[in-house]
């Protein structure tokens, strides 16, 4: 899937939704809980279901991978893990401020 800055995507698999803060250049595949992304004005089906042991989405954490190049937005938490191209995204974290000495 080719992904663009602003989009809005949401998971089939549990009630995650997420907007693209940076997108890839190349084509990637974004997953929650083991099913693909979809954009968010698509209809919405009942949801598959998260595999065991899923640590889920938490609203307003950016999830991001500086190889593929991906930062999304959480904008609705969900039970699902937020992946891209099989590996799973980590929360990122915050930058550290400059010491004021």
């Amino acid at each position: 899937m080719l992904v663009k800055a602003g989009q809005r995507l949401r998971s089939v698999a549990c009630a995650t939704e997420v907007m693209v803060v940076r997108a890839p250049k190349d084509e990637v595949e974004l997953t929650c809980g083991g099913a693909a992304l979809v954009p968010l004005e698509t209809p919405a089906a009942d949801p598959t279901g998260v595999p065991e042991g899923s640590e889920g989405t938490a609203l307003g954490k950016r999830y991001a991978d500086d190889e593929s190049g991906v930062e999304l937005l959480c904008t609705k938490a969900g039970a699902g893990d937020l992946a891209c191209n099989g590996i799973r995204l980590p929360i990122k974290g915050a930058k550290p401020l400059p010491s004021s000495d």
